[in-house]
C-alpha cells in the first residue's frame, strides 16, 4: 500500500511538472510571438519590400498570400506554400477592417511571427536541456532574435522562418531521440521550401554517422531504425516536392528536372566566392561567426558536424543556383540556432582568469 501511495504522489507531482512546463513554455511562446512581430513591424506601413532590390521574392509571397496572379512566377516560388497558406486566414481578416497597415504584409508578418516565435522555443529547450541553465538559454534565444537575419530577412515578407523552424524542430528531434518526427517533418519541411529536404536529410545523416555507436544489441538495432526514419523523411519529402510542382506547374517532372531546371550557368567556383563574399551574408555572420566558434567544443559533436556538413551543403546548392547573398539567409537556418547558444555561453560563461575576477569585483 505505501509503495502504491508513493508512486501515486511521485505521478502526480509529474504531471504537476508536465504542466507547469508547458505553461511556462506558452507563456514563452506568446512573449516571442509578440517580439517578432514588433521586429517585423516597418513591412506594415513604413516601407514596402516588394521595392527593395534585395527583397524582391516578396512580390511572389505576397501574391500568394492575398490571392493575386502567379502566373508569371516561376515555379520555384510557387511551390514554397507553406507559409502562404498560413498567411491567407489573416490577410482575410485584415482586408476587412480597413487601416494604415498593409493586409497582405499584416498577413505574412504573423504567419513568420508565428514560426520564428516557435523556432526560438526551441531554442530555449535544446540551451536548457544542454547546459541546464535557462539564463543561457534565454540569451540564445534573444542573440538569435537581434542577429540581422530574424527581422531584415525572416520576418521580411519571406518565407524562410518555416524553413528556419523545422530545422530546429529536427535538431530538438534529433538531441532527444526522436527519430520517428523526421518522416512528418520531411512533409511539412518541404511544404515550406524544398530546400529543406536535402538540407535535414545531410543534416541527420551527418549526426547519424558521428553519433557514437555501440556494440549493444538492442541499439544497434535502434541505430539501423534511426537510419530508416532518416531514408523515409527524405523519400515523402523528395515525393512532395515532386507533388507540389507537379501540381504548381501542371507537369509531371522528376527531381533531376527540377535540379537542373534551377541550374544557372555560372563559374561554380565564381559563384562559391561571389557568395560569401556579398555584404549581406556577412551582416548576418559578422559576429555570429567570430564569437560563435569559440564554445562549439562545450556542444554535442554529432550537431556541430551537422550544422557544418549542411552548412556546406547549403553554400554549394546556392552556388549551383547562383543565389548569392542571399546564400546566408539559408546558413542561418541551418546554424543560428547552434551559433546563437554558443555565443550566450561565451559572454555569459566568461573563462577563470583576469576577466572574471574583474566582472565580479565591479
Amino acid at each position: 500500500m505505501a509503495d502504491d501511495t508513493t508512486q501515486s504522489n511521485a505521478s502526480a507531482k509529474g504531471e504537476r511538472s508536465r504542466v507547469q512546463v508547458a505553461g511556462y513554455f506558452l507563456m514563452l511562446w506568446l512573449l516571442f510571438f509578440l517580439i517578432c512581430f514588433g521586429l517585423g513591424y516597418p513591412t506594415l506601413n513604413r516601407y514596402d519590400p516588394r521595392a527593395t532590390g534585395g527583397l524582391s521574392d516578396t512580390a511572389k509571397y505576397y501574391a500568394m498570400s492575398t490571392g493575386g496572379d502567379q502566373s508569371a512566377f516561376r515555379e520555384v516560388f510557387r511551390r514554397r506554400i507553406l507559409v502562404p497558406a498560413v498567411a491567407r486566414p489573416f490577410y482575410w481578416f485584415a482586408s476587412r477592417f480597413p487601416g494604415t497597415w498593409d493586409p497582405g504584409f499584416f498577413a505574412l508578418l504573423v504567419a513568420n511571427s508565428l514560426f520564428c516565435a516557435t523556432t526560438v522555443c526551441f531554442i530555449v529547450s535544446l540551451g536548457t536541456r544542454l547546459f541546464n541553465d535557462p539564463a543561457i538559454a534565454l540569451l540564445g534565444a534573444t542573440l538569435y532574435l537581434l542577429s540581422f537575419a530574424v527581422p531584415n530577412l525572416l520576418l521580411a515578407g519571406l518565407v524562410d522562418a518555416g524553413e528556419a523552424c523545422f530545422m530546429a524542430m529536427l535538431i530538438w528531434a534529433l538531441l532527444n531521440g526522436r527519430w520517428l518526427l523526421l518522416p512528418l517533418l520531411g512533409i511539412v519541411g518541404a511544404l515550406a521550401k524544398e530546400t529543406f529536404v536535402p538540407f535535414a536529410c545531410v543534416f541527420a545523416i551527418s549526426w547519424w554517422l558521428i553519433e557514437e555507436k555501440r556494440d549493444e544489441t538492442r541499439w544497434a538495432r535502434r541505430h539501423r531504425h534511426q537510419l530508416m526514419w532518416t531514408a523515409a523523411m527524405g523519400v515523402v519529402g523528395l515525393a512532395t516536392v515532386m507533388l507540389v510542382y507537379s501540381q504548381v506547374a501542371e507537369r509531371f517532372a522528376w527531381p533531376w528536372d527540377i535540379a537542373l531546371e534551377a541550374r544557372a550557368d555560372v563559374n561554380y567556383f565564381m559563384a562559391v566566392a561571389r557568395a560569401i563574399s556579398q555584404p549581406n551574408f556577412w551582416y548576418v555572420f559578422g559576429w555570429l561567426i567570430p564569437l560563435g566558434v569559440w564554445r562549439l567544443r562545450l556542444f554535442p559533436k554529432p550537431w556541430v558536424v551537422a550544422s557544418v556538413t549542411t552548412a556546406t551543403t547549403a553554400l554549394l546548392l546556392g552556388a549551383f543556383i547562383d543565389a548569392g547573398g542571399s546564400i546566408g539567409r539559408s546558413v542561418f537556418n541551418i546554424s543560428g540556432p547552434l551559433m546563437s547558444l554558443s555565443v550566450a555561453v561565451l559572454i555569459s560563461r566568461p573563462s577563470q582568469g583576469f576577466l572574471t575576477e574583474t566582472l565580479r569585483k565591479s
